[in-house]
């Protein structure tokens, strides 16, 4: 009342005495001994989050480098040899998710579920752009998934292992991508679809861009379905991927109406200054 400092309970006793009830208590006491094995559960969850997290940055990263070398398949003059090497990129990035699924052996994939979601995410959105690249259509979260079920084929690694470790581990690991996170990896590829189809106006080429526009508005109306009884997450994707079929159905409509007069040099700039427009419109909206 008087707005002084409030004494703590523990103020209460001299600081004697608490020295002694510490020195007091037994270290190989039953309470102390659960104590210490929960440290131990605890420390080692945490160690093995931290590196799922890093793990998880590193699939990040070299999914998005894939991503930037797919985008050169248009401009590319042999286009096979820019998927082939993507292919490989996709390898080394499956080699870390090889690394996730041995560090979750027998835990809870779902309490490490936030540390790994981002990396997932980003894989899917590389595997299923080189593979719209491939075939015009989308991978199934299932065909995801057979690609990543491992074996240990690396004679390094087996060699590694010690033969009562060889006894423990399981000769196969596997990951399963979620549907939320297959959902995110598809609703990002959009964005990647609309770039494409910048580059190949740029290009010259008059036919991807509505080959994109047919494929956005199915995807699109896909999502609509779900709508907001799905997680947060998805339909917080729902405008961007709305602002992505807008580009691509905006310059589809300027190559049908104004594509034989413009050069095709110029088209790119004419689609660029539209999306400009777009954008402001959206933003002040």
């Amino acid at each position: 009342g008087s707005g002084g400092f409030r004494k703590r309970k523990h103020d209460n006793f001299p600081h004697g005495q608490r020295r002694e009830e510490k020195e007091n208590v037994n270290p190989s006491s039953a309470l102390m001994m659960s104590f210490k094995s929960f440290q131990l559960e605890l420390d080692t969850r945490h160690d093995k989050y931290e590196r799922l997290v890093k793990l998880s940055r590193d699939i990040t990263i070299e999914s998005k480098r894939t991503i930037f070398l797919l985008h050169r398949f248009t401009s590319a003059p042999n286009g096979e040899e820019i998927l082939n090497e993507s292919e490989v990129k996709l390898d080394a990035v499956r080699r870390k998710i090889k690394q996730v699924a041995q560090e979750l052996v027998g835990e809870d994939m779902y309490q490490f579920h936030r540390a790994i979601s981002p990396g997932l995410q980003e894989y899917v959105e590389a595997v299923s752009f080189q593979y719209f690249i491939r075939t015009r259509s989308l991978i199934s979260v299932e065909e995801i998934n057979r690609q990543l079920i491992f074996t240990a084929e690396d004679r390094e690694e087996t060699r590694n292992m010690t033969s009562s470790s060889l006894d423990k581990q399981p000769h196969t690991w596997s990951l399963k991508v979620t549907p939320v996170d297959y959902l995110l990896g598809v609703a990002d590829l959009t964005g990647e679809l609309m770039r494409l189809c910048i580059s190949s106006v740029g290009n010259g080429d008059i036919d991807t861009p509505f080959e994109l526009s047919q494929f956005l508005r199915q995807i699109y109306d896909g999502f609509t379905f779900i709508g907001n009884t799905g997680p947060y997450e998805v339909s917080k994707k729902l405008y961007t991927l709305k602002q992505s079929l807008a580009k691509v159905e905006n310059a589809c409509y300027t190559l049908k109406v104004r594509g034989s007069e413009i050069p095709k040099h110029m088209l790119a700039d004419v689609f660029s200054s539209k999306t400009d427009l777009i954008d402001q419109e959206e933003s002040l909206s």
